[in-house]
């Protein structure tokens, strides 16, 4: 149990890095923000991966798949919170 938390957290860190490296734009967020994007990256990835392919954590959490499916994720998760960000009144430069 301990294992798999600290799994999720290493590869939801990795996955929330990474999407901020893809993304362009200035997205100023802290560790523990990054850390949170990519954990709920995850979570999406892994619920589309299922809906999509079927495969669950059955299977196992340190497969290809799954850290693909945490990237994809966490860049949809980066991009809503862009959105909501957004229209949160503060003005957006354009």
């Amino acid at each position: 149990m301990l294992g798999t938390i600290i799994g999720i957290l290493i590869v939801g860190l990795v996955a929330g890095f990474l999407a901020r490296a893809i993304v362009p734009g200035d997205d100023s967020m802290s560790f523990v923000q990054t850390l949170v994007l990519g954990v709920v990256g995850s979570f999406i990835g892994g619920f589309l991966g299922y809906l999509i392919f079927g495969k669950d954590s059955d299977e196992g959490f340190l497969q290809p798949s799954s850290w693909i499916g945490s990237l994809i994720g966490a860049i949809i998760a980066l991009l809503i919170w862009r959105a909501i960000k957004g229209k949160s009144g503060k003005p957006i430069n354009r």
